[in-house]
């Protein structure tokens, strides 16, 4: 009878461990997320900075169309601002006299209320102007393309001189991806997503080199059904080594504690 008790116990505690044990899974790298970027006006390209696989600043300039245009319309709106603001002045000092005018008796509150229209339309004028700076200002930041964040561009289809479309621009001019961090995604069953829930640690081997991650997302959706059930995609986040360069589809080793 001890005998028997002792080797259940033996063979629970082998299988304790063997659920315990680390699965090991091969992967592939996949970027954490893509931004494409297109222009939103039709124009001519008249810059390009960047090349595929260039890594770029926040902010920095990636592609410029030709400006003279939209550069012509915020002048013009900055003349207007400059007409609406002589009228408001003309309009608040003719206010001020006929309000003095009217304080004294020697006009009819008709005239007062003349002066008080004129004034108002003057500051609608310049709310208009205002208005038309800002849209212009909107439209000439329009013809650059900048970096949205630190990242790699990961291609580029514009060339100087080329003509765009802005209604049939079929691929991107640019597409940027941040590089700082990447996912390693890995097949698995339904069992194994819930063995390893968001936040949970894993490790990612890449060229043989270990990298603390954590599990990022979990598929929602099966990518295929096999004989041991549906499969699907998990995502391993972690942090790129000092400058190294890695790219999407790259195989790794995930390591799921």
């Amino acid at each position: 009878m001890k005998t028997i008790l002792t080797t259940g116990l033996l063979l629970a505690g082998l299988l304790a461990s063997l659920s315990a044990q680390a699965l090991e899974l091969k992967g592939r790298l996949e970027w954490v997320h893509k931004v494409d970027m297109r222009v939103t006006d039709s124009g001519v390209i008249e810059k390009v900075n960047v090349t595929s696989g260039q890594h770029v600043n926040k902010g920095e300039l990636l592609l410029q169309m030709d400006q003279r245009k939209q550069q012509a319309e915020l002048k013009e709106a900055k003349a207007r601002i400059a007409r609406a603001q002589l009228s408001t002045d003309e309009a608040e000092r003719d206010m001020n006299r006929t309000q003095e005018l009217f304080d004294r008796g020697l006009i009819a509150e008709e005239e007062l209320k003349g002066s008080e229209l004129k004034q108002a339309v003057a500051q609608s004028e310049m709310e208009s102007a205002k208005a038309a700076e800002e849209a212009a200002q909107v439209a000439l930041e329009h013809t650059e393309l900048k970096a949205p964040f630190a990242g790699i561009v990961v291609s580029n289809t514009a060339w100087q001189g080329a003509v765009i479309f802005a209604g049939k621009q079929d691929q991107p001019l640019v597409s940027v991806a941040p590089d700082d961090q990447m996912l390693a995604r890995v097949l698995v069953t339904a069992d194994v997503l819930r063995r390893y829930p968001v936040g949970a640690s894993a490790q990612v081997v890449v060229n043989g080199d270990a990298r603390s991650g954590k599990v990022y997302s979990q598929g929602v959706e099966a990518v295929r059904i096999e004989p041991e059930g549906a499969i699907y995609e998990l995502d391993i986040i972690f942090k790129r080594s000092g400058k190294e360069l890695l790219r999407p589809s790259e195989s790794v080793q995930v390591v799921l504690p």
